[in-house]
């Protein structure tokens, strides 16, 4: 009957490791299907991110280049006004200086070709020379906004103006200006440079934004200059009250965002950047679509191959779960093995010989090390020392401060021990609660208490508070013994009696000391660094 019961038992436990083994090896082929979703996933947000800042970066080097462009045209029309109010103050405007001057504004035009063309206005807004063959006659562009601001304003600096249709050409211009004074500083005319709109559209025109990208280039107020792709209301709009000029053009000097324009509603990533020297920006954005349609093609192709290998991952799992089932006794008699093997790890993982929490030896491998070193002093018939070690009060400081501040006083304690192990053969090692032991072989009793002492010493000035300690900070009591063993006389315990003793004593005469038989050292005396160096 016991027989029966003990078989069904049997049984019953493999049916439930059988259903265990499938149950996790379903789950397994499940995870793993998850987790190649989840890697395919995180790889193609990942493929996404880096082709964003990638693109981020490529669109604000388009807008460096295109910023320095507008800056170098405009400033190439700025120096050569500079020199021609300069020579206008100069020589004045009778017929032979404006002779003189159309000869070199027709020169000028000729060898800058961004110039539309040069003019000269005088008070009134009367021309007075030009680049063109001929001045037409009674011509007054005292109308236009560059004219009236110079009128208005000393201010020295170039007048960049509102798009306009050139008088001359019927094309579209942009204006720089500047101010004409007579030698009383009053108003005394308008030199203006104007440069084609088509020059910086063809330049823009060189670079590939796609079919959706576009390229501004804007006053600082937020009247645009031009634009790719050209619309019929691009010349002179004001964009000032849109997201990307109120929101950030208008607050900083540079940056790369992603916004939905306001004039055709595509999400684009934008870069803009103001010029260095002229009150304009530049700014250049790409399609988001566009920027992502290579990469969406390669998630869509990548995450299809992922689909096909997660079918072929399910069949093969659910194979698998069938294979387990099939090969069960063979599985039980591994696991038995491997429960086997594993209970002797664990015996072997008890027997460790270091303490888990400090690091230093355990009271095994210290008794081990003891013998060990009593015998080879017997042999060699040298001097054998042991410090036993304990921290001062540590039930208070475990009432006090809790088991984990605890825990970790005596981790910094071992530090500090272990720095003091100067030779292979020392042992430290926990040898129970807070009580610690240090092996010396070949150290008589005055070097044993010069270490023990330093480590002391060492310890106490760590620092760590110790409210019911009477020192304030954590201190160890330390006993020192020493002898040079005889075979069948000695014994190793009569040295861990005798370091105890000494401990006590250190304990009874007033804790953080070391003790050697009635030798006291106490906290304020001090080794001599000499007397150290040669112990030591």
């Amino acid at each position: 009957m016991n027989g029966l019961r003990d078989r069904l038992a049997r049984q019953a436990r493999l049916a439930t490791k059988r259903i265990s083994i499938t149950s996790l090896a379903m789950i397994f082929v499940i995870l793993v299907c998850l987790s190649l979703v989840f890697i395919d996933g995180w790889r193609s947000w990942t493929a996404r991110n880096i082709q964003l800042q990638e693109m981020g970066v490529s669109t604000s080097n388009m807008t460096r280049a295109i910023a320095q462009h507008a800056d170098d045209t405009i400033k190439a029309a700025d120096t050569t006004l500079v020199g021609l109010v300069e020579r206008v103050q100069a020589d004045g405007t009778g017929p032979g200086a404006l002779q003189r001057l159309h000869q070199l504004l027709v020169q000028r035009v000729r060898e800058l070709r961004q110039l539309q063309g040069l003019f000269i206005y005088d008070e009134k807004g009367n021309w007075l020379a030009n680049a063109l063959p001929a001045t037409p006659s009674n011509v007054n562009n005292s109308d236009r906004d560059y004219f009236i601001y110079h009128s208005t304003h000393f201010d020295p600096k170039p007048y960049i103006g509102l798009p306009i249709r050139s008088r001359s050409t019927g094309k579209w211009i942009i204006t720089v200006s500047r101010r004409i004074s007579h030698a009383d500083g009053s108003f005394a005319g308008v030199a203006l440079a104007t440069i084609d709109m088509d020059y910086f559209n063809k330049f823009y025109e060189s670079f590939d934004i796609g079919h959706h990208g576009a390229i501004v280039l804007g006053l600082n107020n937020g009247v645009m200059l031009t634009r790719r792709p050209l619309l019929a209301d691009t010349n002179g709009k004001s964009i000032a009250n849109t997201p990307l000029f109120r929101d950030h053009v208008a607050k900083r000097a540079m940056g790369t965002i992603f916004i939905v324009s306001a004039l055709d509603g595509v999400r684009r990533l934008n870069s803009f950047r103001h010029l260095e020297q002229y009150p304009l920006f530049v700014a250049t954005a790409l399609s988001e679509d566009e920027i992502l349609a290579d990469w969406l093609t390669d998630t869509y192709l990548h995450s299809a191959g992922v689909g096909i290998l997660l079918i072929v991952l399910s069949m093969l799992g659910f194979h698998l779960v069938g294979q387990i089932k099939l090969r069960l006794n063979a599985e039980a008699e591994l696991v038995r093995a491997r429960d086997a093997l594993e209970t002797l790890n664990q015996t072997l993982e008890r027997l460790a010989l270091q303490d888990g929490l400090t690091g230093l030896a355990n009271r095994r491998h210290f008794d081990l090390a003891l013998d060990k070193e009593f015998s080879r002093a017997v042999r060699e018939a040298s001097s054998l020392a042991l410090v036993m070690i304990d921290v001062d009060c540590f039930k208070q400081y475990n009432d006090i401060y809790g088991h984990a501040a605890g825990d970790e006083c005596l981790r910094k304690i071992s530090e500090v021990i272990k720095t003091n192990q100067n030779r292979p053969g020392d042992v430290a090692a926990r040898y129970g609660g807070e009580e610690l032991g240090v092996l010396l072989p070949g150290t008589d009793v005055r070097g044993a208490m010069v270490i023990a002492e330093k480590i002391r010493l060492e310890i106490h000035n760590l620092g760590i508070e110790h409210a019911g300690n009477s020192a304030g900070v954590v201190t160890v009591s330390a006993g020192v013994d020493a002898f040079v063993p005889i075979l069948d006389l000695d014994n190793p315990l009569e040295l861990i009696q005798a370091a105890d003793k000494a401990l006590y004593a250190a304990k009874s005469g007033g804790r953080d000391r070391v003790c050697e038989n009635n030798s006291v050292i106490h906290s304020h005396q001090a080794t001599t660094q000499q007397e150290s160096s040669a112990i030591l």
